[in-house]
């Protein structure tokens, strides 16, 4: 929940973030605790049978995507999803890999992992912004750890 809190006032419209890990790990979780950081007081809920929950905060679309129930990744183009990727909107995403070859690149993925009695996560960067915003979370965390 803190990395989704800190997350939030980092992301631009136009982004793309990927969450992967298995069922679980806590994407759905680490979602809720970013939009909640923006301001979203409403429930948010896991996508799996919608594909794509809206959230409206402060003029900027939040579009929370589940792509766990794709068989095919052309699923991602039949569900006429592509227009939701625009540069007004932050894509949050589960299972991107799911669409493969279809969605457009993330700028963030993150990866979270069981490791014994914790969650572990991998923060990677895919674009110049994402690179950006995980330099300003990096700087955060060792700035609140000091």
């Amino acid at each position: 929940m803190r990395v989704g809190a800190a997350l939030a006032p980092l992301l631009k419209p136009g982004m793309v973030v990927a969450l992967d890990g298995d069922l679980g790990a806590g994407k759905t979780t680490l979602v809720r605790a970013l939009l909640r950081a923006c301001g979203h007081r409403g429930p948010v809920k896991s996508p799996t049978y919608a594909l794509v929950e809206i959230y409206v905060i402060s003029r900027i679309y939040f579009y929370h995507f589940d792509f766990y129930r794709f068989n095919f990744p052309e699923e991602f183009l039949d569900a006429g999803l592509g227009e939701y990727f625009r540069d007004d909107a932050v894509c949050l995403v589960e299972w991107p890999q799911n669409a493969a070859g279809y969605m457009p690149t993330a700028d963030l993925v993150l990866r979270l992992h069981f490791a014994r009695r914790a969650r572990e996560l991998e923060i990677v960067a895919g674009s110049e912004e994402g690179r950006e915003c995980l330099m300003a979370l990096r700087s955060g965390w060792s700035h609140a750890a000091g």
